[in-house]
């Protein structure tokens, strides 16, 4: 592939300028894409066909051309442009000079569950880009079947949340729902269980491990206010995480982490769900 890095694009550039109004909600709605930057991402969007066009700086060309040469081969449209046209496209400090447009990513409920999903994540109003990239990346990690956000979430779409989940995004079903119960109530039909995080779950994560052999759905509350006490109530069981230390409570990452790695236990060890 030969780029003409004798005549980049600038930040004045059409393609730039429309590149770069997608770091908005309103942006991405109305070009139907979204943006995203590092090789993780590139490299995952590539790979998976989502890649439309690749906007790269001559020294991010030379340290990453092996992804240009598979966006070659995967027919996606690889642009030169400017150090200070990257500047102009980045939403980090330092940026790797190495940005993709992307098709929507996102999957339908409907379509996760046709799947028949052994385990999956809800966030629910999860309104931390860093925190929602890292959900899903800690489900790809774990083997689990999708995440969904629902209620008042984050875009997943969003540079930061795409950043924080490594190219798992596009590895990983993501479902954005805004009706929280409509959410639950399709899981449940689907023959889910809805497990809730809880300070005084009656179920201790540690002895979990035959609840969770069933097909479950996980419930993660907000960063600030944790779930409604509607849904705690309402879920089919309560799971609480030992904290022996003198540590007051878990951020919602970690709790994730802990909570879907028991799922995966249960599922994928020997005897577990998927090998019975």
């Amino acid at each position: 592939m030969t780029l003409d890095f004798a005549s980049p694009f600038t930040e004045r550039t059409p393609r730039i300028v429309n590149a770069a109004k997608l770091h908005k909600a309103q942006g991405r709605r109305k070009a139907g894409r979204f943006l995203i930057e590092g090789a993780n991402s590139v490299e995952a969007a590539v790979a998976t066909g989502a890649a439309t066009d690749i906007f790269v700086t001559e020294a991010a060309a030379h340290e990453f051309s092996e992804i240009l040469t598979a966006a070659g081969h995967m027919n996606v449209y690889t642009h030169a442009i400017t150090e200070k046209a990257a500047t102009y496209l980045a939403d980090t400090v330092s940026t790797t000079g190495l940005f993709a447009v992307c098709k929507p990513a996102l999957w339908s409920l409907s379509a996760v569950l046709r799947g028949c999903p052994r385990f999956l994540a809800v966030g629910v109003a999860t309104n931390d880009p860093g925190n929602a990239g890292t959900l899903v990346r800690i489900a790809d990690v774990c083997g689990a079947d999708a995440v969904i956000f629902s209620g008042d979430a984050v875009d997943p779409e969003a540079g930061k949340a795409v950043r924080a989940s490594a190219g798992s995004l596009f590895h990983v079903p993501v479902v954005r729902e805004r009706n929280t119960a409509d959410v639950v109530g399709q899981l449940r039909a689907a023959g889910l269980q809805i497990v809730a995080t809880a300070s005084n779950g009656e179920v201790s994560l540690d002895s979990a491990g035959g609840l969770l052999e069933r097909p479950t759905a996980w419930l993660f509350g907000n960063e600030a206010h944790g779930l409604p006490d509607r849904l705690i109530a309402e879920a089919d069981a309560r799971v609480s995480i030992p904290i022996r230390g003198s540590a007051e409570s878990l951020n919602l990452a970690t709790a994730a982490a802990m909570c879907m790695w028991e799922s995966s236990k249960a599922i994928f060890s020997p005897g577990g769900a998927v090998g019975d």
